[in-house]
């Protein structure tokens, strides 16, 4: 559960970034690739914040999604996932999270076919911003 990792993270950062200050709101940027369940998060940030920090009392975890964006080497075009003739599952959804490379198995540019493209967005995950009094 990778969920619980990032959650670790977000909250240290954000007690490290709020230096003492009471934290209102963390807004966390989820890349499409990265397959993170937004309720599993939830919970995990949950978990990990420290019953006796009242820097984080009632804080908000806003997750937004990324889109994932690809650029085709070969022709130019850019296309999103959405934009495939048929949709990933679940399972090539998944090898990608842990094997990006292998998502040239399994996609190829919509205009011309070729599998030699980059991703330009929807990979990783960072925190957007964090709202502190």
């Amino acid at each position: 559960m990778h969920e619980l990792a990032l959650a670790e993270g977000v909250v240290a950062t954000a007690l490290k970034s709020a230096a003492g200050r009471r934290v209102r709101r963390i807004v966390v940027k989820v890349g499409q690739l990265q397959q993170v369940d937004p309720e599993v998060f939830r919970d995990c940030v949950e978990q990990v914040v420290p019953a006796d920090e009242p820097a984080l009392a009632g804080v908000v975890i806003d997750l937004e999604a990324e889109p994932a964006q690809l650029r085709c080497r070969a022709c130019g075009h850019a296309f999103g996932l959405g934009d495939l003739p048929e949709p990933l599952g679940a399972e090539e959804l998944e090898a990608i999270h842990f094997v990006p490379e292998l998502a040239h198995s399994y996609v190829a540019c919509p205009a011309c076919g070729s599998p030699d493209f980059e991703v330009t967005a929807g990979r990783g995950i960072w925190i957007g911003h964090i709202e502190v009094e």
